[in-house]
C-alpha cells in the first residue's frame, strides 16, 4: 500500500466537497473551487482519487454494511421520504461528470490525463450499476446540470438503456486506462484496465441473469426490452473472466497449513500472521478498498462484531460447505452428523475450518488487552498452529439484537497483537480473481443449458476448490444425486467463497430465489439427533451452567432437522422487494420518475 494514494483518497478535493459525513471520517482543512482547479495532470489525479472511497469497504457506504450476515435474506421494501442510497451515488454522478467535462476542455497534455478520465468512465459506471441493482431503470445524466436545466426533470431510463450507458463507460475505462503490469509502485491500488474488464464481466453476468430469469417482472417499463441479450452478455462475460484467469498478473493466494484461507483476508504486516507476511504477497486482488493504520483505518468494529453471534452462520449455510469428497455436507458418507459438537467440522472444506470457530479449538485472544491482548507470534507457545492459548466455547444465550445460532464467524476477525477495535487495516476486496473464475464457470454453464465441461471447471472453480482442499466438481460426481444439479453446485461454490463479500443478496435476486431463499426458517445448531436423543450441544456445561438455553428460542426446535428454530419461515419477501421504491422527496421534486416501483 502506498501512503501516497492513501493520503489522496481522504483528501477532499472540489469533487467530495458536499459528501456526506457517513463516508469520510476526516474533514478537509480547505476545499479548492473549479477556478483554477483542473489546470495540471495532478489535478485530475486527485479528483479521481476521490471516488475511489466512495466503493462498498469496512465502513457504511450509502448506509449499508459489507458485513450483513444475514446474506441469504432480502429485506421487505419500505417507501421512504429520503434515502441515501439514492441521494449519494447522483451526487457523486455529478462530481464525476465535472471531471468528465473538465477533461474535453482540459488544454494541456489530453494523453496525461487520459488515465484519470477513464477511470471517472469507471466510477459513473460503479455508481449507475449501484443504482441500476436497487431500482432498476433510472434517469441517465452524463453532464453536470445547472439549476435551470430541464434534464433535473427526466423521466427514467429503462434497466436496459442504463446497462448500455454502463457498458459505454466501462468500454471507455477499458480503452484508457493501464495494464496492471505498467502501473508504478508508487501508485499500486489506481484502476488498471483489466480491474475494467473485470467489472465489466460482473455486470455482463449480473444483467444477463436478470433478463433470463426476473425479466420485466419487476421492471417499471414493460414493453421496452430491446432483443434479447442474455446469449451475448454471457458470452462476454465468459470472455473477459477468460481473459482475466489467463492473465499472470494475478494469482490466487495460497499460503500455507490449514488456515491459509484465513489470513488471506486478514493481511496487514508480519504480526497479523504466524509466516510474516504482508499485503504485498496478495496477488489475487484486482481491485480492492485500501486501508492504513496510520491514514486510512477501517473505523470498524469488525472483531467483536464480526467474532461474535450476531455474525453466525445458519444451518442451511454450514451444510452448504462442502466435505473432503466434493460433496455438500447432506450428501457425503464421509459426513458424522451432529451428535457431538465437532462432528461437522470434520472431513470439511477448509474455508469452514478457517472461518467458522470450531468448539474447544483455541484461538487467539483478540481486543481489550494490553497491545490488543491478540496473537504475538514470538512466543513459544504461540509457534504451534494447534497449541493456541485461549478456548472457545459456544454460548446459546438470549440475544434481543441479533440472531444467535450458535456459530460463530472468523472471517475478517483480527488476530493483530497491535491492533483494538475500530483500528483494524486490511485492504477490503471490491473484485479478485477468484470471482472471474465464478464468473466464467457460471457464464459456461448457462450458455451450455445446465451444463458445462469437466474441462471448463478444471480452469475455473475447480482451482478454487483445491485451494479449499476438496475434490474436483466432476459431471460424474454429481451423477447419483438427481438433487444435485452443475448450475447448483456452482451457485453454491459462489455462496461459499464471497461469503461476506457483499455478493449474495443481488445473487438470489438475479436468480429469482429470493422468495424461496429469504421466507424460510433461519435455523440454528442441532440440539436433537434423529433418533430424538439430544446431542452434545443440549447437555453440555461450562462452570456448571448449560451453554444451551431452550428459552431463547421460543419457536423450538425444527422437527425434520432437529436445530433450533431461530426465526420462522414467513411469507414478507415477494416479487416487488426485488427493487427498492424510489424515495418520495425525489417523486415530489422530480414528477417525472413516476410510476413508481411495481407494488409500493
Amino acid at each position: 500500500m502506498k501512503k501516497k494514494i492513501i493520503l489522496s483518497l481522504i483528501s477532499v478535493l472540489v469533487l467530495t466537497a458536499s459528501c456526506n459525513k457517513d463516508f469520510l471520517d476526516l474533514k478537509p482543512i480547505a476545499v479548492p473551487g473549479e477556478i483554477g482547479y483542473f489546470t495540471t495532470s495532478d489535478h485530475f489525479k486527485s479528483a479521481s482519487n476521490a471516488f475511489y472511497n466512495k466503493m462498498i469497504g469496512f465502513n457504511s457506504v450509502d448506509g449499508s454494511n459489507f458485513y450483513d450476515w444475514t446474506g441469504s435474506r432480502v429485506n421487505p421494501g419500505v417507501v421512504v421520504s429520503a434515502d441515501n442510497y439514492w441521494r449519494n451515488p447522483w451526487m457523486y454522478i455529478r462530481h464525476i461528470n465535472i471531471l468528465l467535462e473538465k477533461g474535453e476542455n482540459y488544454q494541456g497534455d489530453k494523453a496525461a490525463i487520459k488515465q484519470y478520465i477513464s477511470a471517472a468512465n469507471f466510477f459513473r459506471a460503479w455508481q449507475y450499476f449501484f443504482l441500476l441493482k436497487r431500482y432498476g431503470g433510472v434517469p441517465i445524466i452524463t453532464k453536470s446540470l445547472t439549476v435551470a436545466d430541464p434534464l433535473l426533470y427526466a423521466p427514467r431510463n429503462t434497466r436496459y438503456e442504463v446497462v448500455d450507458q454502463i457498458l459505454k463507460d466501462l468500454d471507455a475505462a477499458i480503452e484508457g486506462l493501464p495494464l496492471e503490469s505498467v502501473i508504478s509502485a508508487s501508485d499500486k491500488g489506481h484502476l488498471s484496465k483489466q480491474a475494467a474488464k473485470a467489472f465489466k464481466a460482473r455486470v455482463l453476468l449480473y444483467e444477463a441473469t436478470w433478463e433470463k430469469y426476473v425479466g420485466e417482472t419487476t421492471d417499471f417499463a414493460p414493453g421496452q426490452k430491446k432483443a434479447d441479450n442474455v446469449t451475448a452478455y454471457l458470452t462476454q462475460a465468459a470472455s473477459l473472466a477468460k481473459e482475466i484467469m489467463d492473465d499472470a498478473t494475478y494469482q490466487l493466494w495460497n499460503g500455507s497449513g490449514n488456515w491459509t484461507y484465513y489470513y488471506f483476508f486478514v493481511l496487514e504486516d508480519g504480526k497479523s500472521n504466524p509466516n510474516n507476511l504482508t499485503k504485498t504477497s496478495n496477488k489475487e486482488f484486482i481491485l480492492k478498498r485500501m486501508y492504513d493504520y496510520d491514514l486510512a483505518r477501517a473505523g470498524a468494529n469488525l472483531s467483536h462484531t464480526l467474532g461474535g453471534a450476531t455474525s453466525g452462520l445458519d444451518r442451511e449455510m454450514m451444510d452448504s460447505y462442502l466435505m473432503t469428497d466434493g460433496l455438500p455436507y447432506t450428501h457425503s458418507p464421509l459426513r458424522k452428523g451432529y451428535n457431538k459438537m465437532t462432528d461437522e467440522f470434520d472431513n470439511r472444506d477448509l474455508r469452514l475450518f478457517s472461518l467458522v470457530k470450531r468448539p474447544g479449538q483455541k484461538y487467539w485472544g483478540r481486543g481489550a488487552g494490553v497491545n490488543g491482548g491478540g496473537a504475538d507470534y514470538a512466543k513459544a507457545n504461540y509457534t504451534t498452529i494447534n497449541n493456541w492459548p485461549t478456548n472457545f466455547n459456544y454460548t446459546f444465550l438470549p440475544n434481543l439484537t441479533a440472531l444467535n445460532t450458535g456459530y460463530v464467524n472468523r472471517k475478517w476477525v483480527t488476530e493483530h497483537p497491535l491492533r483494538e477495535d475500530n483500528q483494524e487495516s486490511y485492504d477490503y476486496p471490491l473484485i479478485r480473481l477468484a470471482e472471474m473464475y465464478l464468473i466464467y464457470a457460471e457464464a459456461k454453464c448457462e450458455l451450455g443449458g445446465g451444463t458445462i465441461s469437466d474441462a471448463d471447471l478444471d480452469i475455473s472453480i475447480n482451482k478454487i476448490r483445491a485451494r479449499a482442499g476438496v475434490a474436483k466438481l466432476t459431471n460424474a460426481l454429481i451423477v447419483p444425486y438427481p438433487d444435485l444439479t452443475m448450475l447448483g453446485e456452482i451457485r453454491r461454490e459462489r455462496n461459499l467463497e464471497l461469503y461476506l463479500e457483499n455478493f449474495r443478496v443481488d445473487d438470489i435476486k438475479r436468480w429469482a430465489i429470493a422468495e424461496t431463499v429469504s421466507n424460510k426458517a433461519i435455523l440454528g445448531m442441532v440440539v436433537k439427533n434423529a433418533d430424538g436423543t439430544p446431542t452434545e450441544v443440549a447437555t453440555y456445561t461450562v462452570g456448571g451452567k448449560a451453554i444451551y438455553n431452550p428459552a431463547a428460542f421460543p419457536n423450538g426446535v425444527d422437527v425434520a432437522t432437529g436445530a433450533v428454530i431461530v426465526q420462522p419461515a414467513s411469507s414478507i419477501i415477494t416479487r416487488r422487494d426485488y427493487l427498492s421504491p424510489i424515495p418520495t422527496d425525489q417523486i415530489n421534486l422530480n414528477p417525472n420518475l413516476k410510476p413508481q416501483n411495481s407494488g409500493y
